[in-house]
């Protein structure tokens, strides 16, 4: 065989493994936002907190409405409500935050905002750059941002010992976004590295820890938990 031959051999071997995308520690579900509706959830119709995933679920597929994803939306205080902006159907339950100088994941640098226009169109934004006039028909915030235009949170660490169940959504150019969880403790490094990896030009941390998510299609059912803020996902 020619030298050139086992060269181009080689590199396409190399090519063939495995890469992040196919990384067997997340779970993950690729939306398109134009065929789905996404919506906040804190509280039911009897103004009482879901607090987890399973009677969300039940009441949307009660609806006969098919959830393609449910996860938690993001952190929370001890009453459970969201510790930044949160909109949910269009009002307002909490407004921006912008505070900087404090600790925790929340307001690690640069955290931001995840929302989905009335035209089912979404986008996330860093909080410095969130249009604070925007009509959004939901919305979250929370921190860290894991993806920035397309390059990685310079604030994470290659082999960090931090490490936490995590969960997070990343939008890719296409408009699509990757709604993803961790099956085992990771650092958001590796996290970041993931989403990259799927294509995500920006991608949000939503929690660690408490982390829960229901993903029927990947046979991940997640209906317990200790949870503030969520968020669904179903087909239109």
């Amino acid at each position: 065989m020619h030298v050139h031959s086992i060269i181009a051999l080689c590199l396409c071997v190399l090519f063939r493994l495995p890469a992040l995308a196919q990384d067997t520690r997340f779970a993950f579900t690729v939306v398109d936002p134009a065929k789905a509706e996404i919506n906040m959830h804190l509280k039911d119709g009897r103004d009482s907190l879901y607090r987890k995933l399973a009677p969300l679920v039940k009441e949307l597929e009660g609806k006969g409405r098919e959830v393609l994803v449910a996860m938690n939306a993001g952190m929370f205080l001890g009453d459970r409500s969201p510790m930044g902006l949160f909109v949910e159907g269009g009002k307002k339950l909490k407004p921006l935050n912008r505070r900087t100088e404090t600790t925790g994941n929340f307001y690690m640098q640069p955290n931001g905002v995840f929302a989905v226009r009335p035209d089912h169109t979404a986008f996330i934004s860093t909080t410095e750059k969130f249009p604070v006039l925007a009509e959004v028909r939901c919305a979250t915030q929370s921190g860290p941002m894991l993806v920035i235009d397309g390059a990685m949170n310079k604030q994470f660490t290659k082999g960090s010992t931090n490490v936490h169940l995590r969960n997070g959504v990343g939008i890719r150019k296409d408009g699509h976004l990757v709604f993803a969880i961790s099956k085992e403790a990771v650092n958001f490094h590796d996290f970041a590295a993931f989403f990259l990896a799927q294509g995500c030009v920006d991608a949000l941390y939503l929690d660690g820890f408490v982390s829960k998510a229901y993903m029927p299609a990947q046979a991940l059912r997640q209906l317990d938990g200790q949870l503030g803020p969520l968020i669904s996902v179903t087909k239109r």
